[in-house]
């Protein structure tokens, strides 16, 4: 009896919550790192996706942030900092620096630029996207429009970064 109970309060319907990412997404992408230099995926390319993964983690932290009332001057860009900033973590132990050069005269780490640039591009894409949502009358202009946005950047990034290489 007790097991029927929890199964039908499984499928009764709740209240549901939006996301700032999708949750799915977002295991995926930090599951596939260790894979991406197996592969021989040049690591500028999966620092673009291990940005985009740590501002996700940035936008989780400042929704729970909200739940809980926690509100202070410049929370968000703190809390996105920091959490991009935890890339750092990977230096001291796991990755080793070796500074390449990009532009001609701008020298850092490759995976430590990707993330950087993943991470921008990905905090940029989801103030576009509440930009296009704002102008459109507060609706979306297609279904999943808020993870097609990102991945659609993020995978033309990665094209112009495998290219450009």
């Amino acid at each position: 009896m007790r097991k029927l109970i929890v199964a039908l309060m499984a499928i009764m319907p709740a209240a549901v919550y939006a996301n700032p990412a999708c949750p799915i997404c977002t295991v995926a992408i930090g599951a596939a790192l260790p894979i991406t230099r197996r592969m021989g995926v040049p690591d500028a390319v999966a620092g673009l996706w291990v940005g985009a993964f740590l501002a996700i983690m940035g936008y989780w932290i400042i929704k729970f942030m909200d739940k809980r009332g926690w509100r202070f001057w410049g929370r968000n860009a703190i809390v996105l900092a920091a959490s991009v900033a935890t890339i750092g973590f990977a230096y001291i132990g796991q990755v080793k620096y070796s500074p390449c050069s990009y532009f001609g005269f701008f020298k850092i780490d490759p995976l430590l630029f990707g993330t950087v640039l993943g991470a921008v591009l990905f905090i940029l894409t989801e103030k576009l996207y509440d930009f296009m949502k704002e102008k459109n009358g507060g609706h979306a202009h297609f279904p999943f429009e808020k993870v097609v946005l990102p991945v659609v950047v993020l995978a033309i990034a990665s094209g112009i970064l495998t290219i450009c290489r």
